[in-house]
């Protein structure tokens, strides 16, 4: 097991390998596996970088993001130019129904609100905003409604399963509740597991997955 002290050497010289990030701006702290990130960034998209990038540390339990976006001058615009900026970008997005989108800026901070029908279309929203030069936060409030039932959502989620030549469909078992899908069972791989779990996301209204897939360990011959 990895002490705080390494933890916080490899989460340091994590920032230091990303490009958009400049490490001496982020202060890295660490107490029981729980990676504190502190420090002042000029985009928000830095900030959601640095917490990413903190997150791909093995050994790191948990992040607790504390940093702030300060805006320098060249950065900086005011909510109407900022506003404009993120229609003008919801707009140009292929995988975005900006008609069914609402905008609300305030002092940098983008509050997304409406209704959709796929995760994909909700998740793509705040891609799209979140590196936009003045933005300082983005909450995304868009909420995901599909157009089938559970259980049709089911038999299609169950019918991708038998599609997939990686995922053993019998053995995973799958149920949906309003926009909350449920996995349980077992698999072979982390690699099939994945491939299970991209498959619920892909339907239609999936906005949270409870993954209880079971990786079994493989059977030694001797």
């Amino acid at each position: 097991m990895k002490t705080d002290l390494e933890i916080q050497k490899d989460v340091q010289e994590e920032l230091q390998w990303q490009p958009f990030l400049r490490a001496a701006e982020i202060g890295v702290s660490v107490k029981n596996g729980i990676v504190t990130l502190t420090g002042q960034v000029d985009s928000y998209a830095k900030k959601l970088e640095a917490e990413q990038a903190a997150k791909k540390v093995f050994g790191v339990k948990a992040v607790a993001e504390e940093i702030q976006v300060g805006l320098s001058p060249a950065y900086r615009k005011n909510d109407t130019e900022i506003a404009a900026a993120v229609l003008h970008a919801l707009k140009w997005h292929t995988a975005i129904p900006d008609d069914r989108i609402q905008v609300k800026v305030e002092d940098g901070f983008v509050k997304l609100e409406g209704e959709v029908e796929w995760a994909f279309e909700r998740n793509s929203a705040t891609n799209a905003v979140k590196y936009l030069t003045g933005v300082r936060s983005v909450a995304n409030l868009i909420t995901v409604k599909p157009k089938i039932t559970a259980h049709e959502l089911e038999k299609k989620i169950r019918a991708a399963f038998h599609r997939s030549a990686t995922v053993d469909a019998e053995k995973i078992t799958v149920t949906v509740a309003g926009n909350k899908a449920t996995l349980t069972g077992k698999v072979r791989s982390f690699a099939e597991k994945k491939e299970a779990e991209n498959a619920v996301w892909a339907g239609p209204g999936i906005f949270s997955l409870d993954s209880r897939l079971i990786v079994e360990e493989p059977e030694l011959v001797y």
